[in-house]
């Protein structure tokens, strides 16, 4: 599990620090790629009572501020995961929904070349692969 100092985080994207950010940001820390269900209540059991908006609000106030990063995998809620800035990719088991990072694709960012980028500057790709995972293709056997 790593251990971060989320008040320095915090100070250091120029955030207040208040209870619930450093909470939330300690929950994602701790638990990549948790949906925000799963980190509210992981935030109520230490902090006690705080609303699910309130976990949305601190969510955005962390990805605007480049502290998380939000995934969308095809089918699933927003997941959350504080490695951010390095163009890592992300393994989906479509059985079990379970998710690991895995580097880039190739090469520098954004790892893949867009054929025709239409004036765009690229500096990031997005790439999802799906299988099924080690424990799923074990309970299959």
């Amino acid at each position: 599990m790593p251990t971060i100092d989320a008040t320095a985080l915090l100070r250091g994207a120029s955030l207040r620090v208040t209870r619930p950010r450093v909470a939330v940001l300690t929950m994602v820390a701790e638990n990549p790629h948790a949906d925000t269900d799963t980190i509210a209540t992981a935030v109520r059991r230490e902090l006690g009572s705080v609303s699910t908006q309130a976990v949305y609000g601190v969510l955005h106030a962390l990805t605007d501020a480049g502290l998380v990063r939000r995934i969308e995998p095809a089918g699933s809620p927003a997941r959350f995961e504080t490695r951010v800035g390095d163009n890592h990719h992300h393994l989906v088991c479509r059985t079990c929904g379970a998710i690991a990072d895995v580097k880039c694709a190739v090469g520098e960012a954004p790892c893949l070349d867009a054929e025709d980028p239409r004036g765009f500057v690229l500096d990031e790709a997005e790439v999802t692969y799906w299988g099924t995972c080690p424990d799923c293709l074990a309970r299959d056997e």
